[in-house]
């Protein structure tokens, strides 16, 4: 189907106004000059600057931390409550269950963060790394249980079955068949929900303490006083780390399915 003169344009344009601004911040990470609108000819002194700010960095290492740990653990819980919803189609309590997992999605995340600071208040806990953490497990296993319960919807049980059937636990059968076969949607939960951790403002600067400043509320602290080059030093970094992870993940699920179709045909051509 040709794409008509219109369609073309409109992409183009939603196209530049996403990407266009981003490609600015990454131009002028590497300005000389201190001043984010004049340039000054190329440098690459912010980046070395860049390193030499504890503070940024020290928010850096916290952002690392709690977006590995709570996107493991909020792929695990997301992977576990899509098995029940997929698996478990009748059992009391079903719907709120879901309900619970979905709500998430749909809530804004100003409620979400003060739901979980009013918790932890009432549970006399104090903030800083861990409850950051346990707000963003929350906030991102919503997301896994959505792509691996997608998957989860077209998957084959009858190797499942298969393999009960020759003997081999419940258990073990889901490491030996299940996981590897719904790893690619496994995966692209974790990215997604390390992403959602990386990126994440408004619940992290309800949840955090003394210790705990994230990277996302150390920029836009720093922001509200003017923009600095290490500031399009340091998201010039996370743009090129995401992109290079979502590529990656890319090329990792289609190899996985491209080895899924041969063994299928070689399967198919062994039964035959």
């Amino acid at each position: 189907m040709k794409s008509s003169r219109f369609d073309v344009t409109v992409l183009t344009l939603g196209f530049a106004f996403l990407y266009i601004p981003i490609i600015i911040l990454i131009v002028y990470s590497f300005n000389a000059s201190r001043l984010v609108t004049v340039w000054g000819g190329f440098s690459l002194h912010w980046y070395t600057a860049m390193w030499s700010n504890q503070g940024l960095m020290d928010a850096a290492w916290v952002t690392a931390r709690v977006g590995v740990l709570s996107a493991t653990l909020g792929t695990i819980l997301g992977t576990l409550a899509a098995l029940s919803l997929t698996r478990f189609t009748r059992f009391p309590g079903r719907m709120l269950f879901s309900g619970m997992i979905y709500a998430p999605l749909v809530m804004p995340e100003v409620i979400t963060g003060l739901s979980m600071l009013l918790l932890f208040v009432a549970l006399n806990v104090d903030r800083g790394f861990w409850t950051v953490t346990i707000a963003h497990t929350t906030f991102t296993m919503c997301y896994v249980a959505i792509v691996v319960q997608s998957r989860l919807l077209t998957f084959d049980r009858s190797l499942e079955e298969a393999a009960l059937d020759l003997g081999c636990p419940p258990v073990k059968t889901f490491f030996k068949i299940t996981l590897p076969l719904i790893f690619p949607a496994v995966i692209a939960g974790w990215m997604l929900a390390f992403t959602l951790s990386l990126d994440d403002l408004v619940i992290a600067s309800f949840n955090t303490g003394p210790g705990a400043t994230t990277l996302p509320i150390k920029i836009y602290s720093q922001v509200r006083l003017g923009v600095t080059p290490e500031i399009n030093a340091i998201c010039t970094i996370l743009i090129a780390l995401v992109t290079v992870g979502v590529i990656c993940a890319s090329l990792s699920t289609k190899r996985a399915e491209v080895k899924r179709i041969r063994d299928e045909h070689l399967a198919v051509r062994g039964a035959t």
